[in-house]
């Protein structure tokens, strides 16, 4: 993944937390223009664990960040867990049907 795609992402999830660029700055420890200035790509990337920090505050997963399709993880997590829930009968019931 590209510095370009986490900086997106990044904006994504704020905005997802309805935090500020200054409310997100100030709960990571950083200045409060921090995060706009990272939005804007002036040039600098965030440490790892400013990025832990920033995903812990905005209450999403390292999973979910670097997922392919951040909108659809949650959807498909779901799923997931419902198929582990079935028999392996009606697992390939359901496998038929794509067949």
């Amino acid at each position: 993944m590209e510095i370009g795609e986490i900086i997106d992402r990044i904006s994504y999830i704020r905005v997802r937390a309805h935090l500020s660029a200054r409310k997100l700055s100030l709960a990571v420890g950083k200045n409060p223009s921090y995060i706009h200035l990272l939005e804007n790509k002036r040039n600098f990337e965030p440490s790892l664990s400013t990025l832990l920090d920033i995903l812990d505050v905005c209450d999403v997963t390292p999973e979910e960040f670097f997922s392919e399709n951040m909108a659809e993880y949650a959807i498909d997590r779901k799923t997931l867990a419902f198929l582990k829930t079935l028999s392996e009968g009606q697992k390939q019931a359901i496998m038929n049907l794509y067949k």
